[in-house]
Formats: C-alpha cells, structure tokens, sequence
C-alpha cells in the first residue's frame, strides 16, 4: 500500500495543480488543434488536385519547417530567461530578452530567405527518387518552386509573431496568442477553397493558391498579435518603453547566446535530421513521401497534448525556478510528465481507432493510402513513449541545460535514427513500413536516457538574478 500511495503522491496533483496546468496547456492545446485540423484539411485539398501536387507542396513544407524550428530554437534561448524573470517579477529583463529576440529572428529571415532564393532547385530534388521518371521530377520541381517563391513572402511575419507569441506565452499568457493563430487558421482554410479550386469568381491557382492563402494568414495573425499586446499594455507591462532602446546588456547577451546556441543549433540539426530521415525513405519512391506526408499531418492533430504540456512544463517550471522554487519545481515534474503521457496515451489510442479512415479523404492511389495507414498505426502505437521524451526535453531545458538537450535531440536524430533509416531503406528489401516501425522506435531510447536526467534533477537550478 505504501508503494501506491508514495506512487499516487508522486504522479497525481491536486485540484488546484491541474487547474492552473489546464489554464495555461488548454488554449494551446486548442491553437494546435485547430491548426492541425485545418493543416489537415488544407492537406487534402491540396491532395485533391493531385499526388505530384501534394508531395511537391510536402517538399516545401519540410523545408518551411526547417526554418520554423530553427525561428523556435533561436528565440528558446532567450525565452528560458523570459520566463525565470517573469517568476521573479524582473520587466526590465523581459524587455532585454524581448529585445533579444527581436535580433536573432532577423538574423533567421535573412539567413532563410537567401537559401531559398538562391538554392531552391537542389534543396527540393534532395526528396526525388533516382527512380522517378523524369516527367515526374520535371513536375514535382515545378510545382515546389512556385510554391515556395509565394512562401517566401510569409517567412517575416512568421518570425515577428514568435517574438511576441512566445514571450507572452513565457508570462503565462497563453489565450492571446491562440485568438490570433486561430483566427489566421480560420483565414488560411477560406483563402486555401476559394483560391486552390478557383471558388465564387477567385482564380483557381491549385499549389500557388494554397502559399497565397499561407502568407496572408501570417499577416492576419501578426496584426491581430502585435495590436493586442500593445492594446494592453497595463497588463503586459514588459511591452512599454520595449522600443525606447535597442540595448541587451552584453552580460544578459552573452548568457543568452550561451544558453541559446545549443538550442538553436539542436532545432537546426533536428529539423535538418527529419528532413533527412524523409529523404532516406524517399530513396524507396515518392510513394512513401506521399504516405508520410499523409501519416505525419494527421498524426500532427493527435500530437496535441505532448507538444501542449512541453510548452506548459517550460512555463510552470521555468516560473517556479526563476522564483527559487526548487521544491515546488521538483514536486511537480512527475506529475507533469505523468499527464502528458496519460493524455497522449489517450489520443494514441484514437488515432489507432480513426486511423484507416483518415487516408480515405485523400484522391490518391490506393498503395499511398494503404502505406499512410501503417504509418498511422506506428506513430498512435508509440504516443506514449513520444510525449515521455518530449517532456524531459523541456525540463532540461526549463533550467537551462540546453548543451543536454542538444545531446538528447540532435545527437541521437544524427547518430542513431538517420543512419538506421539510411541503412534499411537503401541497403536491405525490409519492407518500408518495417524500417519506419524500427527508426520511430528508437526514440525509445531517448525515454530511457531522459528517465534518469530528470531523476538525477541536474536541471534543478536558477539561473537569472
């Protein structure tokens, strides 16, 4: 009976815990799900129009995900100081760190769009079979470049709404930057109808419709975000005189690129590793990029709830070290993990429910949706161990040990997933969804070694004034 009760105590929070959990995790488990569900159904749009169209957009999006990472891993740096001086109550660092933020998600756009102004032709072929018929290749490539030159334009305002999304999410503020994705999202599905089909007297522009209604939503949600939090200001506080002076102080700087550097190299190499990890499949054919963009943008609307609680760990423990909380720190983290793991546990086993039916809404070939749908079973069967892993990657991050996320994230992506992945696609007749099955599940491994760096709490430690 002891074991249980120090079990209960250990992985089961209060009433008062779980309610200030769910009101900072829920809204952004509704931003993620409407994006997703939307994300999903612009998918099949696009997927209506054609496979060619449909991969050739997927290409782009893995690109575009690349730089997205790369814009949340560059501003991670600095958001670990945000929210340990939003725990301390320190504004004038949360207008330094905003500042900071500001500079390094303009470094990231202009590095992002003079690579994909000058090397569009040979990041989009690194995804096409050497077995593709050249008909194909042609097609594909033509459809990515004309996608992506419309893409381009919504890479600045993407990177403006982190800097305000992300710092009021490190305030604990968590409904404003939902209101403005969600009313983006709502713009994107409308714009993507009337704009890839050619509805109620708009141009019918297939994949270069479904950009032009991407970057126009960037700008709604920019808009929306940027008027809000200087609406209110009395309540965001950080927001005033935050333009009066460009200064970091060079201390706070050099902190923050030495915290920031690991992160913003490890969500490089991270999203850098699935885009490979893509590209190692794809050496079988275009068939499993189809099947996996399919499988991956369905299984993104169930990977709400772990993606949710790591921004929500990084919040409450961020807050609770930055205040000298270690104790409250330390109480809660199991129990933080815990609930990811039930929640996605949970989702897991619906997506296994609706897994077959989900390819259905496609118009592709019957072997894409066939192979969507094993991939759909692998990913719901491995939730749990996928949200366990996620969570001990924000706690180490919450403290600040961002050199051991950077080991946990892209060393194992690196040294572990890519070179299997490569291996079994190129090297053995395995079947693909086999070889998929095997490299998901090494993140198996990751769930182990998170175990014992939590256990060990050498991401316990305050590290703002």
């Amino acid at each position: 009976m002891s074991f249980f009760r120090t079990a209960k105590n250990t992985l089961i929070g209060d009433k008062h815990f779980y309610s200030k959990i769910f009101a900072i995790v829920l809204p952004m488990i509704i931003q993620n799900t409407v994006t997703n569900v939307v994300s999903l159904l612009d998918n099949v749009m696009v997927g209506r129009v054609g496979t060619l169209q449909m991969t050739a957009v997927a290409i782009d999006n893995q690109l575009m995900f690349v730089f997205n990472l790369c814009i949340f891993g560059g501003l991670a740096g600095a958001g670990i100081f945000s929210a340990q001086f939003a725990g301390a109550g320190d504004q004038n660092g949360l207008r330094h760190c905003f500042r900071m933020k500001w500079y390094i998600a303009l470094l990231m756009f202009a590095l992002a769009l003079i690579i994909f102004i000058a090397f569009p032709t040979p990041l989009i072929k690194g995804y096409l079979a050497e077995n593709t018929s050249a008909e194909d290749v042609f097609a594909t490539l033509s459809y990515a470049k004309s996608y992506l030159k419309v893409m381009l334009f919504g890479l600045f305002p993407f990177a403006v709404s982190q800097v305000y999304a992300s710092t009021l999410r490190e305030l604990g503020e968590t409904r404003l930057p939902m209101l403005s994705s969600v009313v983006a999202i709502f713009v994107n599905l409308i714009f993507n109808y009337l704009l890839i089909f050619g509805k109620f007297g708009f141009p019918k522009l297939g994949v270069v419709g479904a950009a032009v209604a991407t970057v126009l939503s960037r700008y709604v949600e920019i808009f929306i975000i940027v008027l809000f939090t200087h609406l209110k200001a009395k309540r965001f506080t950080f927001i005033k005189g935050a333009y009066s002076s460009f200064e970091v102080p060079l201390s706070l700087c050099k902190k923050i690129i030495k915290s920031g550097s690991p992160l913003l190299i490890n969500e490089f190499l991270w999203s850098m590793g699935m885009a490979v990890l893509l590209s190692c499949y794809s050496v079988r054919s275009l068939t499993v990029v189809a099947a996996s963009n399919i499988a991956n943008t369905a299984a993104n609307l169930f990977n709400v709830a772990f993606i949710s609680m790591g921004g929500a760990i990084s919040i409450v423990l961020g807050q609770a070290l930055g205040a000298g909380n270690t104790k409250k720190a330390a109480d809660m983290v199991w129990k933080l993990i815990a609930l990811s793991v039930f929640l996605s546990t949970a989702l897991g086993i619906l997506l296994a429910l609706v897994g077959r039916a989900v390819p259905l809404m496609y118009n592709t070939e019957a072997d894409v949706r066939a192979m969507a749908t094993s991939f759909l079973y692998v990913l719901a069967a491995l939730m749990p161990f996928f949200a366990f892993s996620h969570s001990c990657y924000f706690i180490m991050r919450s403290g600040g040990r961002t050199f051991i996320t950077f080991l946990f994230d892209s060393v194992v992506i690196w040294g572990l997933n890519i070179p299997v992945a490569y291996t079994l696609s190129a090297f053995t007749g395995i079947n693909i969804v086999l070889v998929y099955l095997i490299v998901q599940g090494l993140d198996i491994f990751k769930c182990i070694l998170g175990f014992i760096l939590v256990k060990k709490g050498i991401w316990i430690r305050k590290i703002v004034d």
